[in-house]
């Protein structure tokens, strides 16, 4: 008979202490699914690799892995990455099974996880402001995927309609727009006494740092304003029930992801020059660069400033350049998005292959998007 086993793949971050709260996450999975073990690893950025958790799943004997992305929705990591190096894997061990799920995805139990950190960061507010003069400000990750950028807003909805907040708006920590600080400068404007400001993110790393700190730049050019900035989801008990759930999805069968909106499938507006585009993938280029500077001196709150050559040098610390390509907007090295190509079918089967090239984002001009963000803010 088949052991069962169950692979979390993560994206990865320079952030040492975003890569402990994915680890403790993981961690915290163990056990939901009587004795198959559970391990981890990253797209880029960190170690574990993916292909290292797949290697001690296949050690202790597993022959069947279950596998989900540790994504809040489905962009080029989850749809294209991911997809091609376990599928690469299993061609150079075809002693194993390795079956793909879906990402998290819009799901009540998320929402739930969603409301009780901003119900947390109200309840610790030093002042009372009724709900009708409280605007919520849900910041995405932001994609050159629209279907994944369309997600947020839908969240954002059941938000605000279950709070009953007077307002509440989107906007984006990178790629498309509005970005953070043009958002909430729109925000500022529309006469409410306290902004709610609530990372609709997993973990923490170089973004959530600079939402915040956009954040407080905005706060103080608007002191009649009360900004709260709400924390991000983390391991709350309802995220990992919903991994646990994707998980099952796989195994009973009913692993079903929603391709209607997608660009690589449909006509998406704006975007129908990457219909059937070929599949790729190139983050083999940075797996597992950021590992081994478990001891930098940011002590794991990194933004990535201590990753500089010279930086390293001087406090002793090994140094593997930042990866990036030419791109629309500022790369980070929490998370950067690609238009990757790809070709796209119903079961999402997906190759590897090299000589890829990136599908230019078709607003990489606007004036809200990626080219207003100041980097260094």
């Amino acid at each position: 008979m088949s052991k069962l086993g169950i692979m979390i793949c993560g994206h990865g971050s320079r952030n040492q202490n975003a890569m402990k709260e994915f680890s403790k996450l993981s961690e915290g999975l163990k056990g939901r699914f009587g004795k198959a073990p559970v391990e981890y690893g990253y797209l880029e950025f960190a170690n574990p690799v993916i292909s290292h958790g797949l290697d001690k799943l296949r050690e202790q004997g597993c022959t069947r892995v279950l596998a989900v992305p540790g994504m809040l929705f489905a962009a080029g990591h989850a749809k294209n990455d991911i997809p091609s190096v376990l599928n690469t894997y299993q061609a150079l061990n075809p002693g194993i099974e390795i079956i793909y799920g879906r990402e998290l995805g819009v799901d009540l139990k998320m929402i739930r996880a969603a409301a009780a950190r901003i119900q947390e960061t109200l309840d610790s507010a030093e002042t009372q402001i009724d709900a009708h003069e409280t605007l919520l400000m849900v910041v995405g990750r932001g994609s050159s995927d629209p279907d994944a950028n369309s997600n947020i807003n839908k969240i954002m909805r059941m938000l605000w309609e279950g709070f009953g907040f007077g307002w509440a708006e989107v906007c984006y920590s990178g790629v498309t727009f509005p970005l953070v600080e043009p958002g909430l400068e729109h925000a500022a404007k529309l006469g409410y006494k306290r902004i709610v400001v609530f990372p609709y993110f997993l973990f923490t790393g170089v973004l959530i740092k600079r939402i915040y700190s956009f954040t407080d730049d905005v706060a103080a050019r608007h002191p009649d304003i009360e900004f709260l900035k709400a924390g991000y989801l983390s391991d709350h008990d309802l995220v990992l029930s919903t991994f646990e759930d994707r998980v099952n999805e796989i195994d009973a069968g009913l692993n079903v992801m929603n391709c209607q909106m997608c660009k690589y499938r449909e006509q998406v507006l704006g975007f129908e020059d990457q219909i059937g585009l070929a599949q790729e993938s190139h983050h083999h280029h940075v797996e597992g660069i950021g590992g081994g500077l478990e001891d930098c001196p940011c002590k794991g709150d990194c933004d990535a400033s201590c990753r500089e050559k010279d930086f390293c040098e001087k406090h002793g610390l090994p140094w593997t350049p930042i990866h990036s390509h030419a791109s629309p907007g500022p790369l980070d090295d929490e998370a950067h998005d690609h238009a990757h190509a790809h070709g796209y079918d119903h079961h999402h089967n997906h190759d590897h292959s090299h000589g890829h090239h990136h599908h230019p984002y078709p607003h990489a001009d606007h004036p809200l998007g990626p080219k207003s963000m100041d980097k260094d803010g």
